[in-house]
This record gives C-alpha cells, structure tokens and sequence, in this order.
C-alpha cells in the first residue's frame, strides 16, 4: 500500500469516491484501486494537506502549505489545530485558548467562532475549507474529476455533537458523506485483519490533538467495537505545548508579559516546537530555536530526548490510563489482545511507542505510514460500501449512556454506553398531571442517575396531546443511533399518533474531564446516584398518589369508618413532608404507609367502577 502519483486516469471515473483522513495537523485523501487502497496526490507534490487555513486580507482562503508558511507573518488570521473546537464550547478549551495566537468567542448557542479580519467563523466552516482543499488534491489526479461521495473518519472518542459538526464542515464543503468511521476501525481495516481470521485487536491512535483506543473483535469480516476510550484533549499539540511553555518560562527575564503573548511569537514558538518534537523522534537531542527578527528575538535551547520524555511522561500515562480502561471495560487482560495497531504521527515517539509495547506485552504493528493508514481504511470502506467485493461488516459502539430526564429529576437511561450502533431503543412513558396536553423532553448524555449530572444533549416538546387524566397516555420514546454515530429521538402518543423528533445538533462538546469524569463520577458515586434516583421516583409516585387521593376524598369520607380516615389523614400529610426530604429511607417508609393507608380507598373506586360496568346488564350479558 503506498501512493497512487497519477496525472490522468481514463473517463470512467471521472466521479471519484474517496476516503478522508480529516485529521488536527494533517489530512489526507485516499482510494481503492489496483484491489487495494492508495493515497490520492499528483506526482511531484506532498501527500498530506496540512489542516491550516489562512485568511488573507483579500481574496479567497489560503489552505494547506501556503497557510502553514503564512502562520508567523500572519498569525491572528491563520487558523490551525480546528479539530479540537469541533462541536465544542468556550468553557471546553480552556488549555486550548491559553497560546492561541488569534482571537475566539462563543455565540448566543454556545458554539465556537473564530475572530478573522473582522468576521465570525464556526470549526465547521473552517472544516470544510480543508475538506475542499483535499477533494481539490483529489481531483488534480483525475481529468476532469469530481469527489462526489466520501467516507470521513473520526475519533472513535468524538461525541454526537462533535460528529454532527463533522457532517455539517462535509455539507458545507458539497461532498455526500457515505459513512462516518471511527479512526481506530479504519486503521484495522488498512492493515487488512478482517482477512486474518477471528482475533482480538487494540487500535491506539494518537495524533494531532486527539486520542483514542478501542478494543475491537474481528471474526469473518465482522468488526465489532466492544470498548472504546479516549481523551479528546491529548495529542502533539499538548506535547508541543509543553516545550512552548518551557520557552515561555525562560524567555521571562528577556521578553515582557506582553511579548510572550504576542501572536507572532505564540506561532513561532509553536512551529519551533513541533520542529524539535519531530527531529527528537531520530536524533538524541535538538535545538528548540526561535528567531523573531522584528523583536530581535534570536534564542536557542538544546533539548535532549531524555528531557523532552521527561516532560510528557505524565501525557502518555495518562493514554495507558485510557487503554487500561478500555479493556477492563472489554473484561479482557492483555494477554487476550492479538493484534496492537499504532495510529497517528504521535505515536512516531520513541517513549511512546515503547510505553505501549510495555502495557501491552507486544510489538505493535508499525508497518504503515501512521500518517496515512487512517486514510488507506477509509478508501476501504469506501469501496465496501460501493460494491465492493470485500466483506465487511462494522459494529462500533457509542461511548456514553443516552437517556431522558425523567418526573423528578432522575434519568431513564434508553442506551447503555459500549452499546453496539447502529442501535434503537424505545420506551414507554406517560404523563404526571390530569389534562397535560405537552411534554417537555431533555434528552441527556452520561452515566450519573440525576439529569444535573449529565450533560444537556438538547431539548424538544411533544405537544396536541389529548387531555386525559394523568397516567392514561401511552408515549413511545425512540432512541435511534445511525451508523455514523449521529442520535435522533423521537416521541409519539400511541393513541392520538402525535409525533415530535430531534436529531442532536451541535452545541458544546465534551472536555477530557468531562468525559472520563463521568465515567468515574458513574463508578465512585454509584449508591449514592442510585438512592439519588430512588429518592427522586418514590417522590414522583407520591405525588400521583396523594393527586389520586385528593380527587376522591369526598368519596373517602363518605365511606370510610373515622379510623381509618384519620389513618389516611395522617399518612397523607407525612407523605406530603417526605417529599421535602432528601433522604431515600423515610421517603420509602413514608410511601409505603401511603399505599397501605390508601387501600380501602382504592377497594371503594374499584367497587364503584365495577358496579358501572355492570349496571343495566343481565347475567347473561357478562
């Protein structure tokens, strides 16, 4: 597998169906040809499009090398690392923003725009001029050709609204998105292991910005995910980062505050960094070096690999965190692991590369350009998905629990994480009040059991119900993930056949900590979570309870001896102070001396609504 270095190729495949890597640092288009995948450029010309944009102060978008070689000069108005923002929100990129050298916000949604020459872009549209910049390289091997479809991949970690902004970035750029694949199934589909028989494989993918593993099983062409982890706040950029922090903190007594804040030298720090990163990878030791002839800036600092593994040791522990995770989410050991797949020009350090043989106990698969085997799966699928003669059939899973808030704040978990997509679920539930003719639904994301804990996915309203006492709707509710990983939700009354639907929209998406935190929020709280919701369930049915007594309570008083309606009296007014309460067990106590005290009652409205039935009627007619 390698490059395709074509100028012209014959008039039938004028239109072209590719596989995209559309990746932090770097992006990349590839086909299937020849009964395998190729990378996709024209002789003479670098493969990789860098996933940099510029805004220069006339003319179109400058992206890719040029826009790389415009960073220093142009710093504020060239955009780089837009990955990270996709789906995100301010309060999500707090590290990010620290040395960024051009200016962002957040709008009245929630949603990232980056400040150039006086306009507001969103991470999609900034997306989708890379997109079109890979198409471009694309089609430059073709005569007259035209990227029609793709196959785009994605972190396996990317969450709903991060893979919503990645189809909205593919809109914008005019390509039909055949499929949305996760980076680590690509990665195994370019090393061919559907073809070696049934085993147990571990993709460890670490690239610009982001990191993921996930633990896949392969049997007959079948992929299926059974766990997947990651950390979407971990990549070279952060190991870059730490050397610009280094330069920072030893330039203090030469440069002002202001100095060290300036976009220009933010850039060039950045590129200084990146550049030693990548010669530490062959060499044992290199120049961090930065030179600012408008400042007269001219500064050098040896820095030995030794040092520079000493400095991202905590980074690349935190990823072994990841993988340890993932698999015990499998409840595999590592020794059940056949297969170590390694992903991402990151994973080309040293330290890292030998932190996961340790972990693992293997040798990882290194066979490939890291750079480009995300890209070779995805032309694989590709040519699956178009016909293709291999067969291949890929289950991912979704990362975090989905569900709806439920009557007092509890959540009703519809799909599990680790489940397998695409998935659907439904569930039925009904209304709290006498006439409800709407329902407010929040759809929610994570493991907690009270819906504050979790993350807001969105919001819609089911309304037209017809006005029946509380509990008599039969409501439908639709958990549908594709297999892109994109969730739609959707409610409907059975008897009236009212419908109301949400697909998941981009809105902020989930930090690292967020993520992980509540994973482990899950674990370490769950008593607690589970009486949380018990607490909050008890109080909901209470209050039906009590509802249900009160409208007949003149039937009570006109049928119950003294006793027993002084018992009610009193069972009902410590109901009623329970649901103040907090405290899962004299709420239960309270609940269940409600229902024994209520029991006559519910004796006396059964009676009644079987004489009814039966008034005016013959035996014979029962």
């Amino acid at each position: 597998m390698g490059y395709i270095e074509l100028d012209v190729i014959d008039d039938r495949q004028k239109k072209i169906v590719i596989g995209i890597d559309l990746g932090t640092t770097n992006s990349l288009p590839a086909i299937w040809m020849d009964d395998r995948p190729q990378i996709l450029h024209v002789e003479g010309q670098p493969a990789l499009v860098p996933s940099v944009v510029n805004f220069p102060e006339s003319g179109p978008p400058i992206v890719g090398h040029e826009a790389r070689a415009r960073a220093v000069i142009d710093p504020t108005n060239t955009i780089f690392s837009i990955k990270r923002f996709m789906g995100r929100g301010l309060a999500d990129l707090e590290v990010d923003t620290r040395t960024l050298p051009y200016a962002i916000s957040e709008n009245e949604n929630g949603v990232v725009q980056i400040e150039v020459r006086g306009r507001k872009i969103t991470p999609p549209e900034v997306s989708a001029l890379i997109l079109r910049k890979v198409c471009e390289q694309a089609e430059a091997a073709f005569e007259n050709g035209e990227v029609v479809s793709a196959v785009i991949t994605v972190p396996a970690y990317f969450d709903d609204p991060q893979r919503q902004a990645t189809r909205d970035a593919a809109r914008l750029a005019g390509i039909e998105v055949l499929r949305i694949v996760n980076e680590p199934t690509a990665a195994s589909l370019a090393y061919g292991l559907d073809q070696k028989g049934a085993g147990t494989v571990a993709v460890y993918d670490l690239g610009g910005g982001t990191f993921d593993v996930s633990v896949l099983s392969i049997e007959e062409g079948v992929f299926q995910v059974l766990a997947t982890s990651g950390d979407t706040q971990l990549g070279g950029d952060d190991f870059d980062r730490l050397l610009v922090d280094l330069a920072r903190t030893e330039l203090a007594g030469q440069l002002s505050p202001e100095e060290l804040r300036d976009p220009a030298f933010l850039q060039a720090a950045r590129l200084a960094a990146e550049k030693c990163k990548l010669a530490l990878s062959k060499d044992p030791e290199h120049d961090l070096h930065m030179s600012l002839p408008g400042s007269g800036l001219s500064w050098r600092r040896t820095i030995t690999r030794e040092e520079f593994e000493g400095l991202i040791a905590p980074l690349i522990q935190r990823s072994i965190d990841c993988c340890a995770r993932s698999l015990a989410d499998a409840e595999l050991e590592t020794s059940a692991v056949n297969e170590v797949v390694l992903v991402g020009g990151s994973t080309r350090v040293p330290a890292v590369r030998a932190a996961v043989e340790k972990f693992f106990g293997r040798k990882p698969h290194t066979e490939l350009d890291p750079d480009q085997v995300v890209a070779l799966g995805a032309a694989a699928q590709a040519q699956v998905l178009m016909g293709g003669t291999r067969d291949i059939l890929l289950m991912d899973v979704t990362p975090l629990s989905l569900g709806i808030e439920t009557v007092g704040g509890a959540v009703a978990k519809l799909i599990e994480r680790n489940s397998t997509v695409p998935c659907s679920h439904t569930e039925g539930f009904t209304t709290y009040v006498d006439g409800q003719t709407a329902i407010d639904f929040r759809v929610l994301q994570g493991e907690r059991e009270l819906a504050d804990d979790c993350r807001t996915l969105g919001r819609f309203k089911l309304t037209g119900l017809p006005a029946m006492p509380a509990g008599m709707p039969r409501i439908a509710v639709r958990f549908h993930i594709d297999a892109d990983g994109v969730l739609t939700v959707t409610a409907k009354e059975k008897a009236s056949g009212v419908e109301s639907t949400i697909e998941v929209k981009p809105m902020h998406g989930l930090t690292d900590d967020e993520v992980e935190g509540m994973l482990q929020a899950g674990f370490d709280n769950a008593k607690e979570d589970f009486d949380a919701r018990r607490a909050a369930d008890l109080k909901a049915e209470i209050g039906i309870m009590l509802r249900a007594i009160e409208k007949n309570f003149d039937q009570a008083r006109e049928h119950l001896d003294k006793e027993t309606l002084d018992d009610l009296e009193e069972a009902r007014v410590a109901a009623q102070a329970a649901t103040e309460q907090d405290d899962l067990k004299p709420i239960q106590t309270a609940r269940d001396r409600l229902e024994e005290a209520s029991t006559p009652l519910a004796a006396i409205l059964m009676d009644n609504v079987v004489k009814q039935a039966v008034s005016g009627k013959k035996l014979e007619d029962l």
